[in-house]
């Protein structure tokens, strides 16, 4: 099982800085996944900026998420 998201911090360019709850940090880059339907409202920094976390992965309002797998899979480590 991958670990859950504990902390996310939106940074410029559509990034986000996730803590794991396994002491992990990385950087995950959400621009390839803004021409998604689903994403859309993302492409407004502002929008972007609310993340934030709920039930161990990062969401905005309007019920915007992303799998928890995805973030630590496809995230780089610092």
């Amino acid at each position: 099982m991958l670990p859950a998201v504990t902390a996310v911090q939106p940074l410029p360019d559509y990034r986000l800085f996730l803590t794991f709850e396994n002491g992990e940090h990385r950087y995950f880059d959400m621009t390839p996944y803004l021409h998604y339907r689903v994403f859309e409202r993302l492409q407004n920094p502002g929008f972007f900026k609310l993340a934030r976390l709920d039930y161990g992965t990062v969401t905005w309002p309007g019920e915007i998420d992303i799998a928890p797998e995805t973030l630590y899979l496809d995230g780089v480590s610092e």
